[in-house]
Order: structure tokens, then C-alpha cells, then sequence
């Protein structure tokens, strides 16, 4: 998750007192709460003692007198820095105190009373699913809600994440990103302000052998079918004419789990698709549809000839990614977000093995570039689990102090309707290059220097996989 602090206000005091700095901490671009120097250090020192002072990264210190300019904007890169090296701890940011510190300073900065509302949830197929909650509840409640709403069990929760999106013109979902457990997701979508922001529930894993979970139970099959046929009707699942008429038949017999089985041998079956960007690969500028899954990423691009070709690049020779944010200038340069307005360029950058003992930097430019690194984290992060015979099912968390507040009806997942003929118009797609040679990972050290200038995500994936894995 990308946390910024990219500008700074001066605002007047509550009851008319001297004006102080209020520091704009936004995630993934967007602004989540305002907060001033006080209550981060407040935070800071809170940490400290659950946790103990070598544990944190640096705080800016006080300063006794007012400060210049030059130098708010210099506590403002260090407060930017300290939040991301806290988010990005697993021990710091996965924190209650952390993660609450966040939602209260949502709640306030949105000025969002607590109280009882009815929160919109869309399936994969567009069915709406309404459940009562509390403005103040944070994501695992909302899943829980809608969970408890649909019948889910609740060692299937784990499966499922909610995420933010934009629904585009043709009803496909633009991803914005998955929503975390420092955010409230009725303030994170209505603070937004717009129609076209939804959340969406979608099963929140890539190795499709967890499918057999999920289908065990009714539910969780409706759901897994749901968002298969949706995936298949707005081309993210590439599909021939033959394989389109068996999957056809089998959804006019009702046979669904059938009809997964013959999804999962498609390729980009449980892929998540972004819209098209573009990249520096194989050539600087390339058009290109990325799409996420299977532990790669898919690069869909046409060469010369409109031939539509495919890159893949796995997350295991992947060893380390970054995102990077700046703001175009007039003259053609670039800024840091706090230094100028205009429309934020994110990037994703990703250090690939590309033949033995041969690394190279691969850029994609993209809005959802944050998105794309979260998809890459939790790719990485499934494939330790699997590696160290752990599960990724998830008992449903026993509240302190209280209950949830949800109806007692439940609500069926319906059927989607029969699937359309393919659009003659989506060719098959020819592979980049050829399967990589054998892969030695000795001889590599250290990620590069380069990679030092931005928010880098170190892949444990990469360190831990053998040649027999690669």
C-alpha cells in the first residue's frame, strides 16, 4: 500500500487560535485523513512503547520555534518516509494501534458521525448486495457483513477480500485497489464523491488448487461461477470458439463445477485485468494490457502487423519492484507530488531475471501501478505460505465487546446469465519469447543501487527459489 503525505495546509486553530500545519496523508493517491504533527508523534510515541525504540524508524524531532518554509516542507518528506517505513514493517503496520490511529483519522478528516447505515456491495456479476453496518466499521467487519449476508461460512472468509473500483461504461470493473485494515470502507467510497466507485467482492487468491475449498461449499461455488462467467464476458479469460461451446453446454446443464474445471485449463483464468497502459518493454512506449495472476504478470501489447502478442513475467524472477510517483512540469520534466499540482504519473518497476545471472529493469506507466504492486505482494506472499505448508483459510475473527449488526435474511448469489458468442474480434495471442534457459541465482547480490531511490519491495520469493522452481 502507498502512503504519501505529498502536500502540508496551514489551517486556523479549533477556537480561533494561532494556525498550525496540517500534513495530507494520502493512499494510492487518494486522500485519507488530514493530521497534524502532534498526532503523529502521539502515534510515534505509542509505538515506541509497545514495541521499543529500536523497533521504529526515525521520527522527525521538535523544534522549539516556528519553522520556515524550507523546513516544513523538509518534516514533510520525513513524516512521508517515517509512514511508509511503518506501513511497510510486518510487524508496525500489521499493528492495531497503527491501523486504528488511521481509521479514527479517516472517520474525523471526512467529518462522518458513527451511525447505523446500508452499505451497497456488488458481486462480480453486478448483483447488489446490501448489508447494515456501522460507518465506523473497518474492512474485516464489512467482509464479515456481507459474508454473514450471503451465507458464507466462516473458514471461507479468508478467500474473499473487498475491493474499490471504478465501474467503466461497458459495466467491466476498473480495480483501484483492495481495501486494507487501517480504512473504513463506507468512508473510503463515499468520500469519493462519485456514482462510478463501488466496492466489489472478488476471491482474493491466484493458485487456483484453492478453488476446491471454495467449491465445497454451495456459496462459495455461486460465487467462484459468478465471477468466472463475468471474467469470460468481458474477455479477461481468453477463450476459442470450441472451448466457448463446451463451457456454453455446460452452463445450459447447470453443471458449474464442471464448468470451472474447463475455466481453470483457459488462460488468465483468475487473472485480474488492468486497463491498457503502457510500458518500456519490448521497446520504450509500447502499448500494452497488463494483467495479474498465476504468479506473473501478463503483458498483451501489438507488434507491427497488428499481431497481438504476449510477455510473461513471473513474480519468482522477480527480485525486487518499486512505484514511483511524479508530477509532469510544463518544460517536460518531472516533480515529486509535493512540489507541484497536476495529474500524479505512477509507475511500476520490477528487476527481472531475464536469462542467467542477467538482470533488467522493467517499467510499466499506469494509474493502477499501485494496484499492480499490490497484486505482486500478495502473489508473493501466497507462495511463501504454500512453500512453508501453511493454509491460507481464515476463522472468522471473534469480536471483543460486541456483536456485528446484520439482517438475519441471507441473500442467494443468482446465476448469470448464458454466456454470449466470443467476440470474433479477440485474437489468440502469440508467446514474447521463448521459455528462459536454466536460471542460477549465485553470482547475484544485493538489489542494485538504483533501486534505492523510491519505495522498494524486496521479493523473498526470488531469494528462497531454486533453479528447479524457476
Amino acid at each position: 500500500m502507498h502512503f504519501s503525505i505529498p502536500e502540508t495546509e496551514s489551517r486556523s486553530g479549533d477556537s480561533g487560535g494561532s494556525a498550525y500545519v496540517a500534513y495530507n496523508i494520502h493512499v494510492n493517491g487518494v486522500l485519507h485523513c488530514r493530521v497534524r504533527y502532534s498526532q503523529l508523534l502521539g502515534l510515534h510515541e505509542q509505538l515506541r512503547k509497545e514495541y521499543g525504540a529500536n523497533v521504529l524508524p526515525a521520527f522527525p524531532p521538535k523544534k522549539l520555534f516556528s519553522l520556515t518554509p524550507a523546513e516544513v516542507e523538509q518534516r514533510r518528506e520525513q513524516l512521508e518516509k517515517y509512514m511508509q517505513a511503518v506501513r511497510q514493517d510486518p510487524l508496525l503496520g500489521s499493528s492495531e494501534t497503527f491501523n486504528s490511529f488511521l481509521r479514527r483519522a479517516q472517520q474525523e478528516t471526512q467529518q462522518v458521525p458513527t451511525e447505523e447505515v446500508s452499505l451497497e456491495v456488488l458481486l462480480s456479476n453486478g448483483q447488489k448486495v446490501l448489508v447494515n453496518v456501522l460507518t465506523s466499521d473497518q474492512t474485516e467487519d464489512v467482509l464479515e457483513a456481507v459474508a454473514a449476508k450471503l451465507d458464507l461460512p466462516d473458514d471461507l472468509i479468508g478467500y474473499f477480500s473487498l475491493f474499490l473500483v471504478r465501474v467503466k461504461e461497458d459495466g467491466a470493473f476498473s480495480f483501484v485497489r483492495k481495501l486494507q485494515e487501517f480504512e473504513l470502507p463506507y468512508v473510503s467510497v463515499t468520500s469519493l464523491r462519485s456514482q462510478e466507485y463501488k466496492i466489489v467482492l472478488r476471491k482474493s487468491y491466484w493458485d487456483s488448487a484453492y478453488d476446491d475449498d471454495v467449491m465445497e461449499n454451495r456459496v462459495g461455488l455461486n460465487l467462484l461461477y459468478a465471477q468466472t462467467v463475468s471474467d469470460i464476458e468481458h474477455g479477461w479469460i481468453l477463450v476459442t470458439k470450441e472451448q466457448h461451446r463446451q463451457l456454453k453446454s455446460l452452463q445450459e446443464k447447470v453443471s458449474k463445477k464442471e464448468f470451472l474445471r474447463l475455466a481453470q485449463t483457459l488462460r488468465h483464468y483468475g487473472y485480474l485485468r488492468f486497463d491498457a497502459c503502457v510500458a518500456d518493454f519490448p521497446e520504450k512506449d509500447c502499448p500494452v494490457v497488463v494483467s495479474a495472476g498465476n504468479s506473473e504478470l501478463s503483458l498483451q501489447l501489438r507488434l507491427p502487423g497488428q499481431q497481438l502478442r504476449e510477455g510473461s513475467f513471473r513474480v519468482t524472477r522477480m527480485r525486487c519492484w518499486r512505484v514511483t510517483s511524479s508530477v509532469p512540469l510544463p518544460n517536460g520534466g518531472t516533480s515529486s507530488p509535493g512540489r507541484g499540482r497536476g495529474e500524479v504519473r505512477l509507475e511500476l518497476a520490477f528487476e527481472y531475471l531475464m536469462s542467467k545471472d542477467r538482470l533488467q529493469w522493467v517499467t510499466i506507466t499506469s494509474p493502477q501501478a499501485i494496484m499492480m504492486s499490490i497484486c505482486l505482494q500478495s502473489m508473493v506472499d501466497e507462495l511463501m505460505v504454500k512453500k512453508s505448508g501453511g493454509s491460507i483459510r481464515k476463522m472468522l475473527r471473534r469480536r471483543v465487546g460486541g456483536t456485528l449488526r446484520r439482517s438475519d435474511s441471507q441473500q442467494a448469489v443468482k446465476s448469470p446469465p448464458l454466456l454470449e458468442s466470443p467476440d470474433a474480434s479477440r485474437e489468440s495471442m502469440v508467446k514474447l519469447s521463448s521459455k528462459l534457459s536454466a536460471v542460477s541465482l549465485r553470482g547475484i547480490g544485493s538489489p542494485s543501487t538504483d533501486a534505492s531511490a523510491g519505495d522498494v519491495h524486496g521479493n523473498f520469493a526470488f531469494e528462497g527459489i531454486g533453479d528447479e522452481d524457476l
